[in-house]
């Protein structure tokens, strides 16, 4: 789509051949300027006559075209996106001290492994809203859903284990995920449960849980990195017609987040704008230059 060139007030353009018009009915009187503080200068050598009458043709032409408002309309892509709300529920129990989930750098417990993969995944959702939840003996909400990332990413770094009890709270940390997403507006709401093991303390039952998640319409991923699977994480992926991820190594859990984004896409639709850009300023300049340059000219006339 090309830039569209357009006058705003094109009834001022009428005011060019009234010029033409007037001026040449002038043409056998002699000289004169019809503008405030200037005069009627004798006839001289340099700089020529022709020069002035130039400007002064150009000073008018170019107020005309300032007053007519001279307009460009431009396309502009005007993006819709239908963001996806995420919340990423992470367990800081004492069973993800564990060491050999990173086979390359064996000495990582499991937390910090799932620390980094999980920043690099909110880092490529950059036009999603994220949530975080942590959650031990007990679950937490770390961050409402947001699009702020660089905050996030500063929480999930400082997670450490224990922090919440060394106990496993997973059917807690679903209720605490969906407090946030409840109340979005978004079509896609998707709740992303990693966790080592099955629940220890949880106070709320399981069937509970999953009823409130339906009720909202929330998508519940589970990942389970653990060398068995865990019954109750492959439960809850079935209540949701989802799959139960089971990932035994930091590559295979890059793998997973990779696979939930590529399932879960924002839609974004592109609708293509013209803004007008007014120039008038621009003919206005000319027009004060050309008169300057006038000015300037019949100066140095009156002295010679």
């Amino acid at each position: 789509m090309l830039n569209t060139f357009t006058f705003n007030q094109p009834i001022f353009l009428l005011f060019i051949p009234l010029f033409l018009l007037l001026n040449h009915f002038k043409s056998s009187k002699k000289d004169a300027y019809y503008f405030p503080h200037l005069q009627l200068y004798s006839q001289t050598k340099v700089p020529s006559k022709d020069l002035q009458r130039i400007l002064k043709y150009l000073m008018i032409l170019f107020a005309i075209l300032a007053l007519a408002d001279p307009i460009v309309y431009s396309p502009h892509k005007s993006i819709k996106k239908n963001a996806i709300d995420i919340v990423l529920a992470l367990d800081t129990s004492g069973s993800m001290s564990m060491y050999g989930f990173d086979a390359k750098k064996y000495k990582k417990n499991r937390l910090e492994v799932v620390k980094e993969v999980v920043n690099s995944f909110i880092k490529r959702c950059s036009d999603d809203r994220i949530g975080l939840v942590a959650f031990g003996t007990h679950s937490s909400i770390l961050s409402p859903l947001s699009f702020d990332k660089k905050p996030q990413a500063q929480l999930i770094q400082g997670l450490e284990i224990g922090v919440l009890g060394k106990s496993t709270a997973l059917i807690d940390a679903i209720v605490s995920s969906t407090q946030l997403l409840k109340n979005s507006q978004s079509k896609s709401k998707i709740m992303i449960l990693l966790s080592d093991g099955e629940d220890s303390s949880s106070k709320t039952p399981l069937s509970i849980a999953l009823k409130l998640a339906k009720k909202y319409g929330i998508k519940i991923y589970t990942i389970i990195i653990d060398k068995s699977n865990s019954d109750m994480m492959q439960i809850i992926a079935k209540a949701n017609k989802t799959k139960a991820y089971n990932p035994n190594n930091k590559e295979a859990l890059e793998r997973v987040y990779n696979e939930i984004e590529t399932l879960e896409k924002s839609n974004i639709e592109y609708h293509i704008l013209s803004l007008p850009q007014h120039h008038y300023q621009y003919f206005l300049l000319l027009a004060l230059f050309s008169a300057l340059l006038l000015l300037l000219i019949s100066k140095k006339r009156e002295v010679i």
